[in-house]
């Protein structure tokens, strides 16, 4: 199970890379093997904005669906469409091309409530 020093965390399992006030996002790779094989990604909040640990999207595994909690609050200026017909990716490529949505940061302090790779890693156990 990777979990990138790069990146930072949250307790839902999301993680989150920062580029100035721009934050992509998407789910963990602990998250999508506790999902199993995700068949579909929705995000119905493009263009929103939407505040921290809101619902921005569902994702569905062939047993679940679970919510994704918006980590920064802000507005989803981005879908990685490419999951509408290859959700897989997810699964496969959770930190590169599996990633969800890009967030323009209302508020930069929120960084600060992020979870590093090792806080992370007690949560999940690793």
């Amino acid at each position: 199970m990777s979990v990138p020093s790069n990146l930072k965390y949250t307790k839902d399992h999301e993680w989150v890379s920062i580029d100035g006030d721009i934050a992509t996002v998407g789910i963990t790779d602990f998250a999508q093997g506790e999902l199993g094989d995700i068949v579909y990604v929705e995000v119905e909040t493009l263009d929103e904005t939407l505040d921290r640990e809101e619902v921005f999207g569902t994702v569905e595994a062939v047993k679940t669906v679970s919510d994704l909690f918006l980590p920064l609050s802000g507005e989803i200026i981005a879908f990685n469409d490419s999951l509408e017909s290859e959700p897989e990716k997810v699964n496969s490529d959770p930190y590169g091309d599996g990633w969800m949505v890009k967030i323009k940061m209302s508020d930069l302090s929120e960084i600060d409530d992020l979870l590093d790779d090792a806080a992370y890693k007690e949560i999940i156990g690793a």
